[in-house]
């Protein structure tokens, strides 16, 4: 690592990044609303989230941890990133170099960040293939569908994005329509669910809020630190702050509250058995069989945009990092590794899935926000090579973050509490400790725009 560069050395992908204009901005009910609003509407993340304590701590306790998950994701995951999109107009990979180094940031959050959409594609292959398979009463179709489905998406992400972009404004009315079905059937029930004697015994309040916060803020985590990307196009903070209250917190709040109430309402009614924690499911019960396929069906086409979303970041992470690799390739070999994660069904657990996630991204997050602060709430600017202190804060944070996991052997598994936030604190105290013992690379001055 040099502490010599100059403007003229820092890295071409650096140098050629142009910020998003004025001209080009809107207000945040045109674009990080939405954006994000659309992710929680996806029902991998809302079906399930009742898994996640209501049989600890009752359902007083899962929506108070809707709601702390929500204002984790908002304050802490999400704001810094957000401010530093609109400050600079840049993406993530250019103002990441504050943190992980004008070289670093091209693996931290760049090369990883791609990587990882592979992850967010492989469940949305297990999650649609599974809902299609269903609607259609054809157990037998979800391995051909799960092939189909990522390779699709990964080709359509990369040369029809735009067709899809057109249709996706529209379809998360789907998934909307179905969460409101789901508390008109089974809300009325919710007031007289009481957790089942064995689970309660096992749990309690604060491990049901614990563990919702950690599903919440695991499944969140990229989400967060992609709010560089997604505020670029945002004005002023105002933008920013309305943009996450309304298209994070409320939308958080909103389905996975829905969800929950729902899923307690079914159970309390009879409708579904306790081990049964999943919307789709009780609906699944109630609805007649035409209409429930319809239902899993609609909710499987609103998942496409999604997977075609991250086939596209995918690729053009890996257009910065490897621009001689022709992304078909490459994204090819990402969507046949995302068909196996999904055929084999380690998509599908995910609570070890958003928990790799959140340990994974949980300390970028805190280690940006610390840069940010030590910087007076501006971007420094890239920092030279491999900045020390950012890596030493993700290294530490990701340890902390990733030990609770089941991905682990059972030997070497820690019950650290909320895993992903958790990994946050990490990132963020280490990155501080490191930057006051002078552990951070010199900022390299940007050339002048001609």
């Amino acid at each position: 690592m040099s502490n010599q560069e100059t403007p003229s050395q820092l890295p071409s992908y650096i140098t050629s990044a142009t910020p998003n204009p004025t001209a080009n901005r809107a207000p945040w009910y045109k674009n990080t609303a939405p954006t994000y609003a659309g992710i929680f509407l996806w029902f991998i993340f809302w079906d399930s989230m009742a898994g996640n304590g209501l049989a600890a701590g009752g359902l007083a306790a899962a929506l108070l941890g809707i709601v702390i998950g929500a204002l984790i994701c908002h304050f802490l995951f999400y704001l810094v990133p957000g401010r530093l999109g609109m400050q600079t107009g840049l993406p993530l990979y250019v103002v990441g170099s504050s943190t992980f180094g004008a070289m670093g940031s091209l693996i931290m959050p760049g090369f990883f960040m791609g990587i990882l959409q592979f992850g967010w594609l492989g469940v949305n292959t297990y999650g649609s293939s599974d809902a299609l398979a269903k609607g259609f009463g054809a157990p037998g179709l979800f391995v051909p569908l799960c092939v189909i489905w990522a390779l699709g998406a990964a080709f359509v992400g990369i040369k029809g994005i735009q067709y899809v972009a057109k249709v996706a404004t529209y379809l998360p009315v789907i998934p909307l329509v179905v969460l409101v079905i789901g508390l008109v059937l089974f809300a009325g029930s919710a007031g007289s669910y009481t957790p089942p004697a064995e689970a309660a015994k096992s749990g309690g309040s604060i491990t049901a809020i614990l563990t919702m916060v950690a599903a919440i803020v695991g499944f969140f985590a990229t989400a967060g630190a992609a709010g560089v990307d997604i505020c670029m196009s945002g004005r002023d903070k105002k933008d920013v702050s309305m943009g996450g209250i309304v298209g994070i917190v409320i939308a958080i709040i909103v389905t996975a509250g829905i969800s929950v109430i729902g899923v307690a309402g079914a159970q309390a009614a009879g409708v579904i058995d306790a081990n049964t924690t999943t919307m789709t499911a009780a609906l699944g019960k109630k609805l007649s069989p035409g209409f429930y396929a319809v239902v899993m069906i609609g909710l499987t086409i609103a998942s496409f945009p999604g997977a075609c979303f991250s086939s596209l970041i995918a690729a053009n992470s890996f257009k910065t990092v490897m621009p001689k690799v022709n992304p078909f390739i490459s994204v090819g070999i990402g969507a046949i590794v995302s068909a196996v994660l999904a055929i084999t069904g380690a998509a599908g657990k995910l609570p070890d899935v958003f928990g790799l996630i959140g340990a994974s991204f949980g300390p970028i997050c805190g280690a940006m926000l610390v840069d940010y602060c030590l910087s007076s709430g501006q971007w420094s600017g890239p920092r030279a090579g491999f900045n020390p202190a950012g890596w030493i804060a993700w290294a530490l944070g990701f340890i902390v973050g990733i030990l609770p996991n089941s991905l682990l052997p059972e030997s070497i598994r820690v019950a650290v509490p909320c895993a992903p936030v958790a990994a946050f604190i990490v990132g963020a105290v280490v990155y501080f400790l490191c930057a006051k013992a002078g552990m951070l690379s010199p900022v390299v001055p940007m050339p002048a725009k001609k």
